[in-house]
């Protein structure tokens, strides 16, 4: 039997050097994260300068003025140019971010004046340049501390991932096959050596949805092994756009729990139905397997289904949702999430 061939991985720019990106200006939570920072920045400048009491509540509203315009001009200018921003090194984002605060100021500050009358464009651009240093400091800060904590979703979907009873199952598989079609046992090692492959590796940037679906197509095949046709499988991918990211090993455990619970309990046939659209900006996966054993499915399915929403808050924040439970005699997960594609909506 040929050797299984080698695939080596392809690390991605975060990656290398291990380099925190930088924030996704397009993601809402980091929006509404800008919004509220700045204010808060404003509130603390005046809260230094004046003493509390009237006086404090009419800077504090004189500064509110001044500064709304440039701000929503600046979260726009920052959405437009998010991808670039992207591509850049933390440090070189700083720089960029700074610089659309000051030209957000510099552009806005004529029709402001009459509200501006104490404070000169330049220190409004000096403010407007440090407060978005601040900003991107917090983002930096919020990052690091990310880190470790997909670091640790990552060991829990391992653990939740390799279970003993599928590596053996999936192994007497390949011995069942080996001598009357050893093409086919070929294919399942390489299914299992890609699909370990995977689970192993650093995962901490999104990948394509159409990368999952083969991963997930090379899990099914290892469970043919053994499930033969009580395992049935329908895809309905024909509005999936397949170069939208998405959180790696997302798709093969809602599919594995799918057969674990749905097929596996039941001598009789049954089968998965797994949807994926785009619909808007929006991307929805859906799986659906038969209702065997509630108790059983709710229970098996917490630590897994945890780990993902978990995982989805880390790379999309409070842009993706996750919500599963029984239907119609099937149990069903449905999730969503903005499309995101290389370098760009």
């Amino acid at each position: 039997m040929a050797s299984i061939r080698q695939k080596p991985p392809q690390p991605g720019p975060a990656a290398q050097g291990n380099a925190l990106a930088p924030p996704d200006f397009r993601n809402l939570g980091v929006m509404l994260r800008s919004l509220l920072g700045i204010n808060l920045l404003a509130l603390v400048t005046v809260a230094v300068r004046v003493d509390p009491g009237e006086a404090f509540a009419r800077e504090a509203v004189a500064v509110a003025g001044v500064l709304e315009l440039p701000l929503m001009l600046g979260l726009l200018l920052a959405y437009l140019l998010a991808p670039q921003i992207a591509r850049q090194t933390y440090r070189r984002a700083t720089v960029i971010v700074m610089a659309v605060g000051v030209l957000s100021v510099a552009l806005t500050f004529p029709l402001l004046s009459a509200l501006a009358d104490r404070a000169s464009a330049m220190r409004w651009c000096l403010w407007a340049a440090g407060a978005c240093m601040v900003l991107m400091a917090y983002f930096h800060w919020r990052s690091a501390m990310a880190t470790p904590a997909l670091s640790e979703a990552r060991v829990l979907a391992l653990n939740a991932r390799i279970r003993p009873h599928f590596f053996f199952n999936s192994l007497n598989g390949v011995l069942g096959v080996i001598r009357s079609d050893p093409r086919r046992a070929e294919h399942a090692l390489e299914s299992l050596a890609d699909l370990f492959r995977n689970l192993m590796k650093d995962n901490r940037e999104l990948v394509t949805i159409g990368d999952e679906i083969e991963l997930a197509n090379r899990y099914l095949d290892l469970e043919r092994l053994r499930l033969g046709d009580r395992l049935k499988v329908e895809w309905d991918i024909r509005h999936c756009p397949m170069t939208a990211r998405v959180p790696p090993l997302m798709l093969q455990p809602l599919i594995e729990n799918a057969v674990y619970h749905g097929i596996e309990p039941s001598s009789q046939p049954g089968e998965i139905h797994i949807r994926i659209a785009q619909r808007g900006r929006e991307l929805h996966l859906e799986v659906s397997n038969p209702l065997r054993n509630e108790a059983r499915s709710q229970q098996g399915n917490r630590m897994a289904q945890a780990n993902i929403r978990e995982r989805l808050m880390l790379f999309f924040d409070i842009e993706a949702q996750m919500e599963s439970g029984p239907q119609d005699g099937q149990y069903v997960v449905r999730i969503r999430m903005p499309v995101r594609r290389q370098g760009g909506l």
